[in-house]
């Protein structure tokens, strides 16, 4: 027995419409038409609808898309390949939470005067950056160095290459300069890493609910290509 658009967007609430843009996107494989032009779905586009919605939280609207394209034109291995890119950058993403808790462990705050201070060109080249860019997180409030009385030269102390490094991690992990400046800017006013300990946690979270939904995304997918 055939389906009609409405029970396919019945069991997601979806509208109708939407339905039908899923079919133009690719999403969904083309409907066959009853002799009036109406479309006729079968369980296998009930499967394909399931799969995406599955998928979109997992890779992302766009990934998603691509993923169903490919599967609806027999190019089961792009799909996969698409789904490979998606788990190495969690893996990836992994990787970088990781390196920031680790930098996290040794943010101490500090005591008393600290020697061993230095200019723009060492740490930008300790960081693997251009001495542009650690200007432009001195902009936006990222790391906030003295200057030399003398030559008016930049001076970062220890706490400002610690605040410097914490920033390129969390650049790296995706985070916008505005956030991570409202991090930093808390560490140092606590004057201690509990709020940057509250976002990294987020950040596992975040990680985690991905994982569990490549999962649940997987598993749809895979029962959708069992009705191809």
């Amino acid at each position: 027995m055939g389906l009609r658009p409405v029970d396919l967007a019945r069991e997601h609430g979806l509208s109708t419409q939407a339905v039908r843009n899923y079919e133009e996107a690719g999403i969904l494989p083309p409907a066959e038409r009853t002799p009036s032009g109406y479309r006729v779905y079968a369980p296998r586009h009930a499967a394909a609808l399931r799969a995406f919605l599955a998928l979109a939280p997992a890779h992302g609207h766009a990934t998603a898309t691509a993923i169903m394209r490919a599967v609806n034109g027999d190019a089961v291995e792009e799909a996969l390949r698409l789904i490979d890119g998606s788990h190495a950058q969690l893996a990836g993403d992994r990787r970088t939470l990781e390196e920031v808790e680790r930098a996290l462990h040794d943010l101490v705050p500090p005591s008393g005067p600290e020697p061993g201070t230095t200019f723009i060109g060492p740490l930008a080249h300790r960081l693997g950056v251009r001495p542009a860019t650690l200007r432009t997180w001195e902009r936006a409030g990222l790391v906030v160095p003295g200057r030399d009385p003398l030559t008016g030269y930049r001076v970062y102390t220890p706490a400002d290459v610690r605040d410097a490094e914490l920033a390129h991690q969390l650049r790296r992990g995706g985070h916008g300069l505005e956030q991570i400046a409202r991090v930093l800017e808390r560490v140092r006013a606590a004057g201690g890493p509990e709020p940057l300990r509250a976002t990294l946690r987020e950040w596992r979270d975040r990680l985690t609910v991905r994982g569990r939904a490549m999962l649940a995304g997987a598993a749809a997918l895979d029962a959708y290509l069992g009705c191809r």
